[in-house]
C-alpha cells in the first residue's frame, strides 16, 4: 500500500473528484473515471501550483493534490527499491523461511553475507516468513517465540487471493502475540506484512 488522497483528477476531457492512491509503482485513480499509470509508462512528472502532471503515452493526468503534490512526485522520480521500504540495511542479520524469490535472495546476498535460512537466529534483525496458504501459519507461534526485542517478522504472501487474505495474515500474526505495523509491496504477485513483538512486552 502506498499513499491516498482525496481530490480532484483530470484525464483529457473528463474531471472528477475521486480517490488517488500512490502505490509501490503505479499511480491508480478512482472518481467518475477511473486511471491506472504505471510509474514506467510516466515521460515526465512535475508539480505546478499544487498539481501533480503526469505525462504519459496516452495523454495528461493531472491530480490537485495541494501541498502532497511535490512529495508525490519525489517518490514516482525516485521510488525507493524493495530493500529500502522493507528497512534491510548493509550486514543486517537476516533469517529466511519458506520459498522466496530467487531475485530478494540475490538483493538479500548482495547486501549482508548474515543470513540463515530454514531457521530464525537467535539474533536476527530481520524474519521474512513466506506463507502460500493458512496451513503454513502453524510454525507461526513458534517461530514468533523466537523473536526478541525489536526484530522485524516480514510474513510474505500472495496477494489477491481468495484462500490466503490479508485478513488471515492479521489474524494469524496478532493470534501469535505481535503487532502489526507496516504493509509493502513486496512483488507484481506477493505482498509483505511486518509483524513486532508489542513494546511492552520486550
Amino acid at each position: 500500500m502506498g499513499n491516498e488522497a482525496t481530490c480532484k483528477a483530470r484525464f483529457g476531457k473528463q474531471e472528477s473528484e475521486g480517490k488517488a492512491l500512490l502505490e509501490t509503482s503505479e499511480v491508480l485513480f478512482r472518481g467518475d473515471f477511473r486511471l491506472k499509470i504505471p510509474f514506467s509508462s510516466i515521460k515526465s512528472a512535475k508539480t505546478v501550483n499544487g498539481e501533480l502532471r503526469l505525462q504519459t503515452a496516452e495523454g495528461l493526468a493531472v491530480f490537485q493534490l495541494g501541498a502532497t503534490s511535490a512529495k508525490w512526485c519525489e517518490k514516482i522520480l525516485h521510488p525507493k527499491s524493495r530493500i529500502e521500504k522493507l528497512g534491510v540495511k548493509s550486514g543486517a542479520k537476516v533469517s529466511l523461511i519458506g520459498k522466496l524469490d530467487s531475485e530478494f535472495l540475490r538483493e538479500v546476498g548482495e547486501l549482508t553475507k548474515s543470513v540463515m535460512q530454514g531457521k530464525v537466529a537467535s539474533d536476527a534483525e530481520h524474519l521474512f516468513f513466506a506463507a502460500d496458504s493458512k496451513g503454513d501459519f502453524s510454525a507461526l507461534s513458534k517461530i514468533a517465540k523466537g523473536l526478541s526485542g525489536a526484530t522485524a517478522l516480514w510474513i510474505v504472501y500472495p496477494k489477491g487471493q481468495k484462500h490466503i487474505t490479508e485478513n488471515d495474515v492479521l489474524a494469524a500474526g496478532r493470534k501469535s502475540g505481535l503487532k502489526d505495523v507496516k504493509v509493502v509491496g513486496f512483488s507484481a504477485t506477493h505482498t509483505a506484512l511486518k509483524f513486532v513483538i508489542p513494546a511492552d512486552r520486550r
